[in-house]
């Protein structure tokens, strides 16, 4: 019995090792036919590369607009304190009954914070950044008014709420009226929403073009090789061995594409980056573009490989099929 298990042992384990032996086979058969779709690229060079530079292009355009929109975003979102809403009190409000007013609004749950502006220290702020001090003088009384800035939570930062929160405000018989930039919110997420409904249909265009040239190039490449193709299919090859060459040259186009794509990308946002500086520079702010981040960059080249392989795989299946050796 003992002998008998070894003997199955033995067999088991050379089982095994040829199972082994044809995984690492099949691997390596991968990565020949990898390189040499790589190779195969490099034969042609010239077009090869037009074929590149055009999905570079193709794949530049929505890319940007992604650019465009991530920094958008990011500008909203540093110009919060536009939804701050400003109320003006009545002159003839006593100070007991403004503290009041300051600790309800303080204690709504659509705000996030108030900051009282006495009318000394808005008139003081009007002298020191008008440059009429001096006429100010002549004055018999302060016109100002005493002002609360209130800001509002973030989730009542978007103007139909900031209006409806403004709209509530007013209503105090403490307050005079209220200012809300409602229209300069408007636009700025208008300008958001359409810069992303033009990527997202510029992406679909172009993302169809980039399957058409790889299609077309690939169906080219099949057409030179012909004669190559029948001679496999005569010595017995396996059409997911004919393929795969095809399918990875595919791959390769798309991750080229990518990074011409991300190059192209990183040398506008330098060439644009310094007029950026100064017009940030003029408005008193901090903000400097944002490029591709490294997750933005392997999205980019994914896409890209994704592309390249069902553009390839479309052609390839139905173009191959066709292909086959002269019976005679």
């Amino acid at each position: 019995m003992s002998l008998l298990f070894n003997d199955r042992q033995s067999g088991a384990n050379e089982k095994s090792v040829s199972l082994l032996q044809r995984i690492q086979g099949q691997l390596l058969g991968f990565i020949r036919q990898w390189l040499a779709a790589l190779g195969e690229i490099w034969r042609d060079p010239i077009p090869s590369l037009l074929t590149i530079a055009v999905l570079g292009v193709s794949l530049t355009l929505p890319a940007t607009l992604y650019v465009v929109v991530k920094n958008a975003e990011l500008v909203e979102q540093s110009w919060d304190n536009a939804s701050e809403i400003s109320l003006f009190f009545k002159q003839d409000i006593k100070d007991k009954k403004q503290q009041a007013v300051i600790k309800q609004i303080e204690l709504m749950s659509e705000v996030e914070g108030v900051h009282f502006i006495s009318k000394q220290q808005a008139l003081t702020e009007f002298e020191n950044l008008s440059g009429f001090g001096d006429a100010l003088k002549y004055l018999d009384s302060n016109p100002l008014p005493d002002v609360l800035i209130v800001t509002p939570q973030p989730d009542y930062a978007n103007p139909s709420a900031a209006g409806e929160l403004l709209t509530e405000l007013e209503a105090l018989k403490e307050i005079d009226f209220g200012k809300l930039d409602i229209e300069w919110l408007r636009r700025l997420e208008a300008v958001v929403s359409l810069i992303k409904d033009a990527l997202f249909s510029v992406a679909l265009l172009l993302v169809v073009s980039v399957i058409l040239i790889v299609g077309n190039t690939i169906r080219l490449s099949i057409v030179n090789r012909k004669e190559e193709i029948e001679v496999l299919k005569l010595v017995g090859a396996t059409d997911g061995f004919i393929h795969r060459p095809f399918l990875f040259t595919g791959v390769w186009y798309g991750f080229f594409g990518g990074v011409i794509a991300w190059i192209a990308i990183e040398l506008m946002l330098l060439w644009i980056s310094a007029a950026i500086d100064n017009l940030a520079q003029l408005y008193q702010t901090d903000f400097s573009l944002q490029g591709l981040s490294g997750g933005d960059m392997m999205y980019l080249l994914m896409l890209s490989m994704g592309l390249g392989l069902a553009g390839s795989y479309i052609v390839v299946k139905r173009q191959i099929k066709e292909i086959e050796p002269d019976a005679t």
